[in-house]
């Protein structure tokens, strides 16, 4: 172990001393919109820089990309204070996230700084921020159950440990308020909860009173407002991921919750046109959608046993389940749960329509009796859906169809069991049991 230890500290130094070698200063030349440009600075993609401001004091920045000799920078925090002809220093050391036990209970920012006011961190080591890809032949088969301990998701729409899940939703369907029971009832050993591009207000809501002291307990949030530059903004997704690996790798069951993958996107969208990336679908430029499956990728199950659950919430604008960032989602996650505007209208929480969420791991983790009740059970849904507003108005004629009919009967049933109160979580047995109850009902009759 000293041996290998001694290794990577000999390692680490050379790839500091060949980045600085490679480095020079250079001084500030221009502000575009988001972007500075730096003369004679020499850094690489990726790398870090550091801006002298006025006031002595200094601005972190990012490489973003090149203009003939020019470096392009992007800011990570306020640009107040710096002037034409700073200095710009490239740093060494590439950025890290936190790791260890004593980051649960608390919250941090893009950087790894906590701002909940609760002294400064007590972390074990660190990890690279953007993490090492997983090799596609070491991940582990997704065929275990993860309990959410919400009775629609465990007995419709199952999850399984190491799944990468879209939760997509428009404004103000109760989106936060879900993730919040998954927080304080799947059965996680540790939840990691990236808040990224929401409100400050609905930041501080989120910590305090929908997660919760008890949920809060056993997770680590990492808060990015909207107010705050978009390299932050990617920087904390990046943050949160990494930290959720630190955790898989010792062997954890991590949910990992990042709320918005929409505002991650549109992140790298203010980046790329900032830097002169042609933008295609509604702006976004190309380098927007690479970047995604790089970020959901991360997760999954590993062989150790350790796992990342990630659930990630997809903003449909409009309610538009076609919206480019919605569809470019769909396709690399493996699955979705749609929020519906008309149930949540309803006042029924939560509002999932179970009829329109899909995972595709859910007949990897059910036996073969458990997905015959889940068909029977969306068919019967289906149908009542189908013929809805011909019921409402009288027009149906009992007898009829005798699928309809057993629908309209189970109807108020499933309704009951699709609900749920906020303080309440129900576990994956106890909801199967209570589906089949019901289904089982009608059978009797």
């Amino acid at each position: 172990m000293r041996a290998e230890s001694l290794r990577d500290r000999l390692a680490e130094r050379r790839s500091k001393l060949a980045l600085a070698e490679l480095s020079v200063e250079g001084r500030l030349s221009t502000l575009r919109g988001l972007t500075l440009e730096a003369e004679g600075c020499r850094a690489t993609i990726g790398s870090r820089c550091r801006i002298d401001t006025a006031d002595g004091a200094s601005v972190e920045a990012q490489v973003v990309g090149f203009n003939r000799d020019r470096t392009l920078l992007m800011p990570a925090g306020s640009v107040e204070g710096i002037r034409s002809q700073a200095r710009v220093r490239p740093v060494a050391s590439q950025m890290s996230a936190p790791t260890g036990a004593g980051l649960l209970g608390r919250v941090i920012d893009a950087q790894g700084r906590p701002i909940d006011g609760l002294g400064p961190l007590i972390q074990s080591g660190a990890v690279p921020l953007l993490g090492q890809p997983i090799n596609p032949l070491s991940r582990a088969s997704v065929n275990d159950v993860f309990d959410v301990g919400v009775r629609s998701v465990n007995a419709l729409v199952t999850l399984g440990r190491g799944q990468r899940v879209g939760l997509f939703a428009g404004s103000g369907v109760g989106k936060s308020a879900l993730l919040g029971m998954m927080t304080q009832y799947s059965e996680a050993d540790v939840t990691v909860i990236g808040l990224i591009g929401e409100r400050g207000r609905e930041v501080n809501e989120f910590v305090r009173e929908t997660l919760g002291e008890a949920g809060l307990r056993r997770a680590v949030v990492v808060a990015v407002p909207a107010d705050q530059p978009p390299l932050a903004r990617l920087q904390g997704a990046m943050m949160a991921t990494a930290i959720a690996e630190s955790f898989r790798d010792e062997g954890r069951q991590v949910l990992l919750l990042v709320d918005s993958l929409t505002r991650f996107v549109q992140a790298q969208r203010e980046i790329g046109l900032a830097t002169g990336e042609p933008p295609t679908s509604k702006g976004y430029p190309p380098s927007a959608f690479a970047l995604l499956p790089q970020l959901v990728e991360r997760a999954g199950k590993l062989s150790n046993g350790g796992s990342i659950t990630g659930i990630y919430t997809v903003l449909a604008e409009g309610d538009d389940q076609n919206d480019p960032v919605v569809d470019a989602a769909r396709a690399v996650l493996d699955g979705h749960i749609v929020l519906s505007r008309h149930l949540s209208d309803a006042a029924h929480f939560p509002a999932i329509d179970v009829s329109a969420s899909v995972s595709r791991i859910r007949s990897s983790v059910n036996d073969a009796e458990q997905e015959a009740m889940i068909r029977r059970c969306l068919r019967l849904a289906a149908a009542y859906r189908a013929q809805e507003d011909m019921l409402k108005v009288g027009l149906y004629q009992h007898g009829s169809d005798p699928e309809l009919d057993e629908a309209i009967e189970l109807w108020p049933r499933l309704q009951e069991f699709l609900q749920q109160g906020r303080d309440e979580g129900v576990d994956v047995t106890t909801a199967r049991t209570q589906l089949a109850d019901i289904l089982n009902h009608s059978n009797r009759r």
